[in-house]
Order: C-alpha cells, then structure tokens, then sequence
C-alpha cells in the first residue's frame, strides 16, 4: 500500500497529499512527527530511495544546525539522529512496497504515481 510520511505544518506535505486524494488514490498517512519510523523502516526507506542516509536530512533545520552540522557522522549515527529527532526527517516522503520519493515536486509525485 502507499504511504506517505507526513507533517500537516509543511505546505509541500499537504500539497503531496491533495495530489493523493484528488487521484482518489488507497493510501495510509503516518504522521512520522508523532509515529517516528523505526531503524528498520528508516533503512528500508533509504535503500529505496537509493541515498545515504545525509541527503534524508534536513539540513536547514535549526536543529541540525545547531547540534550536528559539521561533526563527522556515521551512517548509523545520521539514521539514530533522524529517528529520535524525526523533524530532520525530509518531507514528504511518499513509500511504496518498492520504491519511495521525497515528493517535494509535484511534477516528480505524478510521475512517481503512473
């Protein structure tokens, strides 16, 4: 089934979503601010989406800034940080059995829906 990862205070999030739902689309909304994703479900994102776990971040975020920016960081540190601080987690992210996107651009999310 699809889901997406999503935050209702992020425009492209809730942009991602009326897509979803204007295509009348079964989909499961897991709200990731609230329901974090597991290590398993993190790693299992990355590989589908074919990145390390860095280009996952958001790296803009005060958060990031202020705490990790410029330290040196594992793979596994980056995947622990995310988890625990799912906020630094790019948004949205749309996830099938198969592939996933970050689906920032509307263009991107239909071609990743035909």
């Amino acid at each position: 089934m699809l889901q997406i990862l999503h935050n209702n205070r992020c425009g492209k999030s809730r942009n991602c979503l009326a897509i979803l739902e204007s295509k009348k689309l079964e989909f499961e909304i897991i709200n990731y601010l609230t329901t974090p994703p597991t290590e398993a479900t993190l790693k299992s994102v990355l590989k589908k989406l074919g990145i390390p776990p860095i280009d996952l971040v958001r790296q803009k975020e005060k958060l990031w800034i202020d705490t990790f920016k410029g330290k040196t960081l594992s793979e596994e540190e980056i995947i622990n940080i995310m988890i625990t601080n799912p906020i630094l987690i790019e948004r949205p992210l749309l996830i099938t059995e198969t592939s996933a996107i970050i689906a920032r651009d509307e263009a991107k999310i239909h071609n990743f829906l035909q």
